[in-house]
């Protein structure tokens, strides 16, 4: 057992060390997933958070959390597409010919995704920095909420897997993520849900982004997270559940 254990994490390893290897000669993709929450991050601010009420001072603080699940949401879009074309290439039946572990392949790409939204992450914050962002919060708010977006990000990469896998097309492939993007824009993410009609209040307060955000922002803020952290980690682990034994699922049949 310890063999096999030792043998599928070696492998895991030179297939992410593939992966990362496609997104380092091609940094436009970071580039592009990063540039357009940086851009609604500047419109926001400078344009029109002076007409937003959200009943704080430093509108950056409480914006950056949608932000960073908006980079997110948009990054998990590439590794859709670069599942999409390993499976057109024949990548896939390559390895699976090898003495390698058969999901090797698969968690490299889930890593990937891991390491790539992490530096878009980062350099969101630096430029939130930069636009006035500031933290009273100490280390260990701050490694939970790096906690809160591993799971989101694998739990939205998992969700990528899935079309990756079984789409005909590339922009089949990509374009489940518009949605996600969009959640954001229904939430807290932007302006307090006590502002919005009534229907769609209730959809705001009650779809994952909320909780997430609104734990987020209260971890970066230093205020008390209440109930908001365990529904947003419900909502993270429960996804990423349901989403994996449809990935899995489909990699099986695909495999």
């Amino acid at each position: 057992m310890e063999a096999i254990k030792k043998h599928f994490f070696s492998d895991m390893g030179v297939m992410l060390g593939r992966s990362m290897r496609h997104i380092t000669r091609s940094m436009d993709t970071i580039i592009t997933v990063t540039i357009m929450p940086i851009a609604m991050m500047l419109l926001f601010v400078y344009v029109l958070g002076g007409a937003i009420q959200t009943g704080t001072d430093n509108y950056v603080n409480y914006l950056l959390p949608g932000i960073l699940l908006m980079a997110i949401a948009s990054g998990i879009s590439y590794t859709a597409f670069r599942l999409f074309m390993d499976m057109q290439r024949g990548i896939f039946e390559r390895f699976h010919s090898m003495p390698i572990a058969r999901s090797a392949a698969l968690w490299g790409h889930v890593l990937t995704s891991l390491v790539s939204n992490a530096i878009s992450v980062v350099v969101i914050i630096l430029v939130a920095l930069i636009m006035g962002f500031h933290s009273s919060s100490g280390i260990l708010s701050w490694l939970a909420v790096a906690g809160i977006l591993v799971l989101v990000t694998l739990a939205l990469t998992w969700i990528a897997v899935i079309p990756g896998l079984t789409a005909k097309s590339v922009d089949g492939a990509s374009a489940f993520s518009y949605p996600l993007i969009f959640l954001p824009f229904i939430s807290s993410a932007f302006v307090p849900t006590e502002s919005m009609p009534p229907v769609v209040r209730a959809f705001a307060e009650n779809q994952p982004v909320t909780s997430i955000v609104d734990a987020i922002r209260a971890l970066l803020s230093g205020q008390p997270v209440s109930n908001d952290i365990w529904v947003a980690l419900a909502w993270c682990i429960g996804i990423m559940l349901v989403a994996y034994i449809f990935a899995m699922r489909a990699y099986k049949k695909r495999a």
